[in-house]
């Protein structure tokens, strides 16, 4: 590695049919910036060929090159000198698990597919279901109707409809056009259907699954990234969504092998708390939202559960019953949007048990609900699936034969209905969970974070002191972050929300009078998004034309994923104009000023808590990850919201000024990795306990032996009980804190300590 991982800083890139361009050439101009921020790698979000309007990249549609788009290989490899000239160098984000084939003109392979079918050089390249169609054909769900086959137009060698655009086969293209679709080797269907002839990212039909367990198809897709790692123009990659292979362990192995010993990989593997990551893997980690979880979890004030219960259960959402609720949405994500899936699922244990079952596909899905991480075929994980039988069973004696058909399949651990059965889970519970349940839950919308459990009410000192002491010793080199391209809030967003634990009386009066004055269309909704609302209200009042889009866009996405009173499929429009106009009532009228004043009394409690976790995230183990604008306050909502062009000219002359405490944190946290490379990539993790009354209100630990943090939490009680006797007793030496200037020794009171912010960074001075 020609520059070992210290941190880095995610870019998002776009090419100019996006409509925002960001290529190569405009990252090349943020070099100097971000050396002087402190970061040792830029983090590219995907680079090779993807659809060309595409806004995020990851719709790869041809992996053998870079995009030219973005500026393509050269253009990539004078970021790479460059960045290298500044001592910077890069990481960049991989997709193995699929292709995008929403435009099938647009990807090579996938159109040589569909005009040759199985004689396709390509045809094993593609996790293709050719069984589902009698005659052997793709089943593409592509048509609004099965009925619109009739009107598809011959077009020389293109069968058209509409923007639709299908390869004819040769010799196949005399008559009309839906003849002539009688004789592909792929067939039109509606999509409600609930038929897809192949693969799918999750229930996303305009991304293919490619078959990376077959080594060839492993070569020809990764023979570009492996020129980067051979030329030297990168150092380490991120690899989306590995649980969607076939075998993701083999998978990573043969990354190992490709990219050879040095280079840094995580994957972006979501854990379930309390999974532990397969040690066998060659990664450096995860992409670090185990530890997103742990870093926020801890500034939320669990005093604060009982009366935000109080209040959903008050509203018709029985929290005790969230579990049930769970079971139910992944019994029907599982069965409903993911039907042509699960069938396949059954069709292979059929082949493989020599049995069959008329309950077999309850069987599976029951079982998948018991299953609680994403997929549990890694080696750490071996006794899950057992356990889940077990449990399925058990809560359903019915059950039991099919459960044994599943069983008897399943006990070849090679076998396609082992792997179809994960891959299924794993889609099972990002549509459900993630994409469901995470905009139902209205209690703290802020624990409703991609790997958080809402069910649990933050943090506690110690669950995140033990969790980052293994993490030194197991995992040194895995990230850490508090934001991502795929985050449900930015992370001062949910900071300021997360402050609603610590004052839920308020909350709830506010709450109850606003819902008496603009009554939102359902309270269950407007319990979700009165949360929302706050954490991105403008501490002026000044509801922005951009904010006032942001925030309907917003909504309209969060209700049809909740998918409660509409959904993306039965969008229902009475609805939804009912929530729009009453988020315009909210917005124009007298509520807004409460709002406002609400965000100016807790906005103080607010950065706070955004500067700890930020502080946190930068020095706690792992290699942290800023993503890009984050060095500011940022007031991001979901994807794309969290896309959006970020402003450098304003964080350039912050940088310069350092008056910002946001700014000033990155930075300090960046340079000190920089200048004690060894503290954070090899020093130890050690918790260090303030005393006295207000002991509770201080996290603090050692990195090595020579850096110390300290971050302050749960400031609402802590303004009124004030610090009183709390010190905290610091190790032998003088102790310089980088972020003030001030030299502190032995047992310091925490009046001074966060004398002048409520965080402190220090570093022991040289004997």
């Amino acid at each position: 590695m020609a520059y070992p991982v210290l941190s880095t800083y995610r870019l998002q890139l776009r090419g100019s049919q996006s409509g925002e361009a960001f290529t190569f050439a405009d990252a090349e101009k943020l070099l100097d910036y971000l050396n002087g921020l402190g970061v040792s790698h830029l983090y590219l979000s995907p680079i090779l060929t993807a659809s060309p309007s595409s806004t995020h990249g990851y719709d790869v549609t041809d992996p053998t090159t870079v995009s030219g788009e973005l500026g393509g290989g050269d253009g990539l490899a004078r970021l790479s000198e460059a960045a290298k000239a500044r001592g910077l160098g890069l990481v960049v984000d991989i997709v193995p698990n699929h292709v995008g084939v929403e435009t099938p003109e647009n990807n090579a392979w996938w159109w040589d597919v569909l005009r040759h079918g199985r004689d396709s050089e390509f045809a094993s390249f593609f996790d293709i279901d050719w069984d589902l169609d009698p005659d052997g054909r793709i089943v593409l769900p592509v048509l609004g109707s099965d009925d619109d086959v009739a009107g598809l137009a011959v077009d020389r060698d293109v069968l058209r409809l509409g923007d639709l655009a299908f390869p004819i086969a040769p010799g196949t293209d005399a008559g009309a056009g839906a003849q002539v679709h009688d004789r592909q080797h792929y067939r039109l269907v509606g999509w409600r259907n609930g038929a897809c002839g192949y693969r799918r990212f999750f229930s996303i039909t305009s991304l293919a699954g490619l078959r990376q367990e077959d080594p060839a198809v492993f070569e020809r897709t990764h023979a570009e990234v492996a020129r980067w790692f051979a030329e030297g123009l990168v150092d380490g990659v991120r690899i989306d969504h590995p649980d969607g292979l076939t075998d993701p362990a083999g998978y990573l192995q043969m990354l190992r092998r490709l990219l050879g010993p040095q280079a840094w990989i995580v994957i972006e593997k979501i854990l379930a708390v309390g999974e532990p990551l397969d040690l066998s893997l060659p990664i450096g980690g995860t992409t670090g939202y185990d530890v997103l979880r742990e870093v926020g979890g801890v500034f939320i004030d669990p005093a604060g559960a009982e009366a935000l219960t109080a209040m959903v259960d008050s509203a018709g959402f029985e929290y005790a019953a969230v579990p049930d609720m769970l079971r139910e949405l992944k019994i029907r994500t599982t069965t409903e949007t993911l039907a042509s899936e699960l069938a396949r699922v059954c069709r292979t244990i059929r082949a493989e048990s020599g049995a069959g079952h008329p309950q077999l596909a309850d069987a599976v899905a029951a079982l998948l609900t018991n299953i609680g991480v994403y997929r549990c075929d890694y080696p750490v994980l071996s006794q899950i699936l057992g356990v889940a039988i077990g449990h399925t069973a058990a809560a359903d004696p019915g059950l039991a034969a099919p459960l044994a058909v599943v069983a008897t399949a399943l006990a070849n651990p090679g076998g396609e209905s082992a792997a179809r059965l994960q891959q299924l889970c794993g889609a099972m519970t990002a549509k459900s969970v993630e994409d469901c349940y995470f905009y139902r839950d209205p209690r703290l919308v802020s624990l409703n974070e991609v790997g958080g459990e809402p069910q649990l009410f933050g943090v506690s000192a110690a669950e995140f002191h033990r969790s980052a002491a293994v993490r030194a010793r197991l995992w040194p080199q895995t990230m850490t972050t508090l934001s991502t391209h795929d985050t449900k809030r930015g992370e001062d967003v949910r900071a300021r929300i997360g402050v609603l634990s610590q004052v839920p009386s308020l909350w709830a009066q506010l709450v109850d009078r606003w819902e008496a004055h603009t009554p939102s269309p359902d309270p269950l909704t407007g319990l979700f998004l009165w949360q929302n609302i706050f954490g991105v209200w403008p501490a002026d009042g000044v509801v922005s034309t951009e904010l006032r889009r942001r925030l309907h866009d917003y909504t309209e996405k969060a209700i049809r994923e909740a998918a409660a009173k509409t959904s993306w499929n039965d969008p229902d429009t009475g609805f939804e104009r009912a929530v729009h106009g009453w988020l315009d009532a909210v917005l124009d009228g007298p509520v807004a000023a409460e709002l406002t004043e609400l965000v100016t009394q807790l906005e103080p409690h607010a950065h706070n808590d955004a500067l700890g976790q930020k502080l946190l995230s930068l020095t706690v183990p792992g290699i942290p990850d800023v993503y890009q604008g984050t060095e500011l306050w940022e007031d991001s909502l979901v994807d794309p919201d969290n896309r959006r062009p970020v402003d450098y000219a304003e964080r350039l002359t912050e940088l310069d000024r350092l008056a910002h405490p946001k700014i000033r944190v990155v930075a300090a946290a960046l340079h000190a990795r920089r200048d004690r490379p060894d503290t954070f990539l090899h020093g130890g993790y050690l918790p260090v306990l303030a005393t006295g009354s207000a002991a509770e209100h201080v996290v603090a630990f050692l990195r090595g032996n020579d850096v110390l943090v300290a971050v302050t939490r749960w400031t609402v009680r802590l303004r009124e009980r004030g610090w009183a006797d709390t010190v905290l007793a610091l190790p032998d030496g003088t102790w310089t804190d980088r972020l003030t200037g001030a030299r502190l020794h032995g047992s310091v009171h925490a009046e001074d300590l966060f004398g002048s912010l409520p965080i402190a960074l220090l570093e022991k001075a040289h004997d």
